[in-house]
């Protein structure tokens, strides 16, 4: 079973993150940011991971960073060293007036890439600069190579709610089983 967890208590944070990779989809989130609590369940929801999220904090930025810290590392632990991963995932996700992209690498090189083209500030209770931040750092503790990309659309709660439906739809196929794989997918034998 692909599963694990991780724990990060600091002078700012406490937050505890338990993933299964080959779940049904699953989520008890609990961040005290609401739409950052949506957001996981739908990451949750399309990637068919289970996740569980349990934090508290003392400022928003530092419980949306030390969340993506901590679901981060507990995927990068689920996936057992990435031997026989597919690798890389993709996916294109219309949501009403909004279309995103999302391209990633599990390759133990972290790269993020993220424009999800938003106008305003704030989505519902949660800063607009914090969503992004949550993204890279997922990305860099997750150790991926991530490129989320919102096209166009009209209302910003639909974009990035389309991006994260697109991540969580790439991270599926690049974390998925590749039958006919043995090793590492990579031509250097390691990533």
């Amino acid at each position: 079973m692909r599963e694990a967890e991780h724990y990060r208590k600091t002078s700012e944070t406490e937050v505890k993150v338990k993933v299964r990779l080959d779940g049904s989809g699953t989520a008890n989130v609990s961040t005290g940011v609401s739409f950052l609590n949506h957001m996981i369940k739908s990451l949750a929801a399309h990637s068919l991971f289970d996740i569980y999220v349990e934090s508290s904090g003392d400022l928003r930025h530092h419980i949306v960073e030390d969340v993506a810290i901590c679901l981060g590392e507990a995927i990068k632990k689920a996936l057992g060293g990435n031997i026989g991963i597919r690798r890389f995932g993709y996916a294109i996700v219309p949501m009403d007036c909004s279309l995103a992209f999302s391209a990633i690498d599990l390759s133990n090189r972290p790269y993020p890439k993220i424009d999800l083209n938003l106008e305003g500030k704030q989505i519902e209770d949660m800063p607009c600069e914090d969503i992004y931040h949550f993204l890279e750092t997922l990305a860099i503790s997750l150790k991926a190579n991530m490129h989320i990309w919102v096209q166009y659309g009209e209302n910003d709660h639909h974009k990035v709610e389309a991006a994260f439906k697109a991540l969580a739809l790439s991270l599926r196929q690049a974390s998925s089983i590749d039958p006919e794989r043995s090793g590492a997918p990579s031509s250097k034998g390691v990533l």
